[in-house]
C-alpha cells in the first residue's frame, strides 16, 4: 500500500489537471509499477486463469495489465471525489433501476447495497450520497490512521458515513432499523469465518454478513455495481432485489448475489481488483 504522503501528492496532482490528463498520468505510473510488481502480476494472472481456463496466456496478460491501469483510474476518481456534482453525474453516469431503492425504502426495513471489488464501488457510494440517499458503508480501516482519515474525509464529503469493519454488526443492524442504505462489499471475506461457496467452479470463502443481516432484519439485498465504460463514463448497475423469503438460508442468499457478481466479473474481468489469491487452495 502507498503511504500517506503519496496519497496526498497523488490527490494534489490529479485535482489540478484535467480528468483525461489525470488518467494518462495514472496509466503511466501504473505501467511503471507493473514492471516491478512480480507478486501482483502472478496473483492477478492466477485468478484470471481460474475464471478463464481456456484463454491463452497472451490474452490473460493483456487483461492483467488492464486491471492495473483501471485500478490506477479508480484511485484518480477517488482522489477527485470532491468534484462529484449534478453536472458530473449528468455527463459521466448512467443510472439504471434507481427506483428499486426508492421502493424498498418505503418498506422501512433499510436496504443492503451489495457491491464487489469491481468497477468503482467508492464512486458509486459517493453518487448515492450526493443524490441524498441515507448511505452508510462498512469499510476496512487502514493501518496508518492518517490514510484512514484521508479516505473517510473523501467519503464524508459526499454524505457517505463509515462503519469500521470489526465493530460493525450492531451498527449495521441499527442503521437498517433506521431505514438506511447499508453498503457492503460481498466478494471478499475479511473475518476468516465466511461461508464456503462455489465460485467459477472452485470453492472460496464469502462473507456471511450480507445474508445474516437480511435474515435478521428482512432487508433486501440489492447487487449494485458501478462499471466503467470504454469512454471512461460509468453505468450504475442496480440489479433486482434479492428478498429473504421464507426458507431462505445464509447459503441460498449468498449464492443468489454471488451469481450476479460472478456474471459481472466474467463480463468485466479487467475491472476486478483482487490482488490476493482468492480461492481456497
Amino acid at each position: 500500500m502507498f503511504d500517506y504522503s503519496l496519497y496526498r501528492i497523488g490527490g494534489i496532482i490529479v485535482n489540478n489537471i484535467p480528468l483525461a490528463a489525470a488518467y494518462k498520468v495514472a496509466a503511466f505510473f501504473s505501467d511503471v509499477h507493473y514492471l516491478f510488481a512480480d507478486k501482483d502480476r502472478r496473483v492477478i494472472g492466477g485468478n484470471l486463469k481460474v475464471i478463464f481456463p481456456d484463454k491463452p496466456d497472451k490474452e490473460i496478460f493483456k487483461i492483467r495489465r488492464q486491471v492495473c491501469r483501471n485500478f490506477a483510474k479508480y484511485l484518480v476518481d477517488f482522489f477527485r471525489m470532491d468534484k462529484i456534482d449534478q453536472r458530473f453525474i449528468d455527463k459521466y453516469v448512467k443510472l439504471e433501476n434507481l427506483h428499486y431503492f426508492d421502493e424498498l425504502l418505503k418498506q422501512g426495513k433499510g436496504v443492503i447495497v451489495l457491491s464487489a471489488h469491481l468497477g468503482n464501488w467508492e464512486l458509486g457510494a459517493a453518487v448515492m450520497g450526493y443524490l441524498g440517499y441515507p448511505f452508510w458503508a462498512v469499510a476496512l480501516e487502514h493501518k496508518d490512521p492518517r490514510v484512514n482519515d484521508f479516505f473517510n474525509r473523501q467519503r464524508n464529503s459526499k454524505n457517505v458515513q463509515v462503519i469500521p469493519f470489526g465493530r460493525a454488526a450492531r451498527q449495521c443492524l441499527r442503521k437498517l432499523s433506521e431505514n438506511k442504505l447499508l453498503g457492503l462489499v460481498g466478494d471478499r471475506d475479511f473475518s476468516e469465518k465466511g461461508i464456503t461457496a462455489d465460485f467459477f467452479g472452485k470453492p472460496c470463502l464469502f462473507p456471511q454478513g450480507p445474508a445474516v443481516l437480511a435474515l435478521k432484519t428482512g432487508a433486501c439485498i440489492v447487487p449494485t455495481l458501478f462499471i466503467r465504460q470504454k469512454d471512461d463514463t460509468f453505468v450504475f448497475k442496480i440489479e433486482k432485489p434479492i428478498q429473504p423469503v421464507n426458507g431462505a438460508t445464509v447459503l441460498s442468499l449468498t449464492n443468489a448475489y454471488k451469481s450476479v457478481i460472478e456474471e459481472y466479473i466474467r463480463q468485466y474481468p479487467e475491472q476486478w481488483y483482487m490482488f490476493r489469491r482468492f480461492w481456497i487452495e
